[in-house]
């Protein structure tokens, strides 16, 4: 990772506990390719899209959202014809004809006014019911993008996903403003601040009852820390600031092999001098563990990750797996049944399995024991 990444993974880390400091994240991120700006994209109830925008993009945001927001052919096309569905990061080769990029209305009257022409999106998750895009912008007189820089902006997306993943859980509490710790500590889901010692040096109410040894009671301040191999690697290399591999959940056995794993996704903390409180101030990693036995969604990312699936096609399993019929998959992500039943094909294919019962079975056992079908 050069020297611009490793500061823009910085700088993205450092929005998931101020999301007012997304744009500046994003600008970093833009540097990375030497680009205009980038944006986050997300659908809205309405139809519309709604985007936080980088800093150098502020004035163009004020007009999309005024204007364009509803007939953004590159995020329509990309959701009504699954484009997500067989790659995690598009751009407008993908999307568009040649023709079309000349002559689209979006093209000629928004973007080539500004000066702006080509982009590039990566699809992330950082809920099981959200999705978004990390979309960045780029100049008409550059090159379009190469599989090379889409390949860095993949590698990126999954960094945005990992800190949004902790800024939802944040912003859901509305309780940014009385300070990171009184906030993680009245989180739903578990948290636990880890010192560059890898000590626990914070963990909140919901982490004490799950993770507790069991011979104390739940106020006790100490918490388990796990032994299982992958969760202890990964530890390791974010408090030694290693920020290069891109985060991915790791499942954790619980001590009673009849429970069901949970989940947890290990964060570098990287914070403003004076933004943490006291409780968190030494803190260099974030862990988060969800139980999947409250969770309300089977979790797609944990789906990709462990069946080499693209989010898209995670999203179809994971719906499956919690027993939606095709149609009703297909009604839930917006896409039409011919196209899940498609998507299937491909899923089946990549997990080895022939039927969509053997498939919800599949997902039942990764969920239960942590790890892919051989």
């Amino acid at each position: 990772m050069d020297e611009l990444a490793h500061r823009a993974v910085a700088a993205i880390y450092g929005a998931a506990a101020d999301p007012l400091a997304w744009p500046a994240a994003l600008d970093a991120i833009a540097a990375c390719f030497d680009d205009v700006g980038s944006i986050l994209v997300y659908g809205r109830e309405d139809g519309r899209f709604g985007i936080v925008a980088s800093r150098s993009l502020d004035a163009m945001a004020e007009t999309y959202a005024s204007s364009w927001s509803h007939r953004d052919i590159r995020a329509l096309r990309a959701r009504e014809r699954g484009y997500f569905l067989t790659r995690d990061v598009i751009t407008d080769r993908d999307v568009l004809s040649e023709d079309e990029i000349e002559t689209d209305p979006q093209y000629a009257e928004f973007l080539a006014p500004r000066g702006l022409k080509w982009f590039a999106a990566a699809s992330v998750s950082p809920a099981p019911d959200v999705e978004v895009a990390l979309s960045v912008q780029r100049r008409a007189d550059k090159a379009a993008y190469s599989e090379v820089e889409l390949a860095t902006l993949a590698q990126l997306a999954r960094h945005v996903e990992a800190s949004l993943r902790l800024c939802v859980r944040l912003v859901d509490t509305e309780l940014l403003a009385e300070g990171l710790a009184d906030a993680l500590e009245r989180a739903a889901i578990a948290v636990c601040a880890v010192d560059p010692a890898g000590r626990v040096v914070f963990a909140n109410a919901a982490a004490k009852r799950l993770l507790s040894p069991r011979s104390q009671t739940p106020e006790a301040r100490a918490v388990w820390i796990p032994s299982n191999p992958a969760f202890k690697a990964a530890l390791e290399r974010i408090l030694a600031g290693d920020l290069e591999a891109a985060p991915a959940p790791v499942l954790l056995q619980r001590r009673s092999k009849a429970d069901r794993p949970l989940v947890a996704h290990v964060l570098p903390l990287t914070l403003a001098p004076g933004s943490a409180g006291a409780l968190v101030a030494s803190a260099r990693a974030i862990v988060l563990v969800v139980d999947p036995d409250v969770a309300p969604h089977v979790d797609p990312t944990l789906l990709r990750d462990l069946l080499g699936l693209t989010l898209a096609e995670a999203r179809v399993a994971a719906a499956i797996g919690s027993g939606l019929r095709p149609r009703e998959t297909a009604a839930r992500l917006g896409l039409t049944e011919s196209t899940v039943r498609s998507v299937l094909k491909r899923i089946f294919s990549k997990s080895g399995v022939g039927r969509q019962s053997e498939l919800v079975a599949l997902i039942s056992r990764l969920a239960s024991f942590g790890a892919p079908r051989n």
